[in-house]
């Protein structure tokens, strides 16, 4: 399936100079959702992956199926405030400031393996926080999924080495 095609360019959104790639269309398109949960589902199958860790909020869409299928725990990394306690929480640079992501302490086991799904991989600011956040309750981040790869960014330089990055479209 051509996800691209279904991949809705909006220039100079959220500020002037920035191509926004418009994940809504897909997202409208149920065919597009099950070829991508069954694509990132047989990926991260083959990873042995026992529980998938999804970004808030646009992470979840994708995260959420995905875990479903594999009839695995699904773990909401949320943005700050969105949990109740106790939680961990990391601070993250945003391209255009910065951001905090929380994640419960009872979310996942020591050693478990653990996928980190989200829509887009920019410049791995929200991904590296959510690994990290994983890693601190001792659990093994073995994949890092995403639909989107922005790959001029060049964000899986940041991100950790020797980890799984997985994606199905890339500009």
């Amino acid at each position: 399936m051509d996800l691209k095609s279904l991949i809705r360019d909006v220039p100079d959104y959220p500020s002037e100079g920035i191509l926004f790639r418009d994940l809504t269309p897909v997202m409208a398109d149920p065919q597009a959702m099950k070829f991508i949960t069954d694509g990132m589902s047989e990926h991260l199958s083959s990873l042995k992956v026992e529980s998938i860790a999804a970004i808030d909020s646009r992470g979840f869409i994708f995260g959420a199926p995905i875990a479903a299928k594999l009839d695995i725990p699904f773990v909401p990394i949320r943005k700050a405030g969105k949990l109740p306690p106790p939680v961990i929480g990391v601070d993250y640079a945003l391209e255009y400031g910065t951001a905090r992501l929380e994640l419960s302490t009872a979310a996942v086991d020591k050693g478990q393996r653990v996928a980190v799904v989200d829509d887009l991989l920019a410049t791995g600011g929200s991904a590296g926080a959510g690994m990290k956040l994983i890693t601190d309750l001792g659990a093994e981040v073995v994949s890092a999924a995403f639909l989107v790869e922005l790959e001029f960014l060049d964000a899986r330089s940041a991100l950790p080495s020797g980890i799984d990055v997985f994606s199905m479209v890339r500009y």
